[in-house]
């Protein structure tokens, strides 16, 4: 990999700012470890010095200079560890008793600890030291011998800092093995992606059924492409679809304006001919109304008209409306529905929808049958129900129902453009809910769900 390319890997910077942050927390760590550590041995050190301090500063009180000298001699000879470091001094800071040979240059406040350099024995050591002025110009000096404890703080760290590139080397070897693990789950990613801009919709990302982030993002990528494969064998079938349904009327009427132009002997044929050729046509430009009004209704451009509307005076006037058709084809409507029945939505796709379902139910129910137009509230919503006594449908047909220019094999010799119920089903899914075909033994029971008054369809 090029140079310039490994750098603008997302994965190689991942990989880098982990091993940064898992470097510095262990800096971090390791500081205070060391840190706590040097503060620990130098509070021992202090709080023994003071005790030691408070205890000659009461001889000091009760028995006087020699008091104290003795004192401080008999503590000598009793320091086992030969760590105590003492020593009185007068006025001049010349030496009066203790186990150092001079007052250490540089040690001229009280209150003040000191840490310095002193030769003990010929050997060269390190001592922690507090300066106590006594009454009459007498100076005491009281520390302890911290060597050994400084020897123990370098030891830590010694330690910690080879512990710290140890941290470092495997912080290190984590960000590579991040690298990869990133490189291999977006590698399988990639190589999906490709397949699919190659032209092969089949291929999906493979999941590792470890239910990680990896796999919820393997997951809706798989159900995006699902859906996109789902999009594109629909834009398959509507354009072979199209294809099929209008080249017969449109083949027919111009066969028919062919004839009038080769045969018309008046111009009454010639009108007759090119009417007829005029409705065939006319049948073409409904279908594409009726796909551009489901395209329409899918980008969800008329869900800002939204409102609560009663649904009892829409339905009350399409069974007025289809009540004279029925007669007409001596067919019944029957209607039964509530009071006030409130729902959620746009009036006039709703009574299109309706319109679809009663349309179809007149047409494919035979003379002297009812088709009833029912509507109620439910758990979730509202039922709106027509029910005709048609032949039905079989299972299968009703799973591809509401597919576009799908027409069942009871409806091939049937006016019609096979839209219908595209049509509603794509006005119930702009209101959040769908529409259900069931058997109605006999006939077929359409029932288009729709959301309760006052609620909002989920967008």
């Amino acid at each position: 990999m090029p140079k310039a390319r490994f750098w603008r890997s997302a994965s190689v910077r991942l990989a880098a700012l982990y091993a940064i942050l898992f470097g510095l927390s262990a800096l971090a760590m390791t500081y205070f470890l060391w840190w706590s550590t040097a503060r620990l041995l130098n509070r021992e050190v202090e709080t023994a010095i003071i005790t030691d301090a408070r205890g000659l500063s009461v001889t000091w009180t009760e028995a006087g200079m020699p008091g104290l000298v003795q004192a401080i001699q008999d503590r000598l000879v009793g320091n086992i560890d030969d760590d105590s470091l003492y020593l009185l001094a007068d006025s001049g800071n010349h030496p009066l008793t203790g186990n150092l040979a001079a007052w250490p240059a540089g040690v001229s406040t009280t209150g003040l600890w000191y840490e310095l350099s002193i030769v003990r024995a010929g050997q060269r050591s390190v001592a922690r030291v507090e300066r106590f002025d006594l009454p009459g110009g007498y100076h005491l000096l009281i520390g302890r011998d911290v060597q050994t404890r400084a020897q123990l703080r370098n030891v830590l760290a010694s330690s910690l800092i080879w512990g710290l590139l140890l941290v470092l080397v495997l912080g290190a070897v984590g960000g590579v093995l991040v690298r990869i693990l990133l490189q291999r789950m977006l590698a399988n990613v990639s190589v999906t992606a490709r397949a699919i801009a190659g032209g092969d919709l089949s291929r999906r990302v493979r999941i590792s059924n470890r239910g990680d982030e990896f796999d919820e993002l393997a997951a809706t990528l798989n159900h995006m492409l699902d859906r996109i494969s789902r999009l594109m064998d629909g834009v398959l079938q509507v354009s072979n679809a199209i294809a099929h349904d209008l080249r017969t009327p449109i083949t027919r009427a111009r066969a028919r304006l062919e004839d009038a132009n080769r045969d018309g002997a008046s111009v009454e044929s010639l009108r007759a001919a090119i009417d007829r050729a005029t409705s065939d046509l006319d049948g073409v430009v409904k279908v594409f109304q009726a796909l551009l009004r489901i395209a329409e209704i899918e980008s969800g451009a008329r869900r800002s008209a939204f409102a609560t509307i009663d649904l009892v005076p829409v339905l009350s006037d399409l069974a007025e409306l289809y009540e004279a058709v029925a007669e007409e084809s001596g067919k019944r409507l029957k209607l039964s529905i509530p009071p006030t029945l409130t729902t959620f939505g746009d009036r006039d796709m709703i009574q299109q929808a309706l319109a679809n379902l009663l349309d179809n139910a007149l047409k494919y129910s035979p003379t002297g049958a009812t088709v009833q137009l029912r509507a109620r509230r439910d758990g979730t919503g509202v039922r709106v129900e027509v029910a005709d006594q048609g032949p039905g449908m079989s299972d299968e047909d009703i799973k591809r129902a509401t597919e576009r220019f799908f027409r069942a094999e009871a409806a091939r010799n049937s006016p019609g453009s096979g839209l219908g119920l595209a049509l509603v089903q794509a006005v119930a899914l702009l209101h959040g809910r769908d529409l259900e075909l069931a058997h109605g033994e006999p006939g077929l029971i359409a029932t288009l769900r729709l959301p309760a008054g006052g609620s909002r369809a989920n967008g």
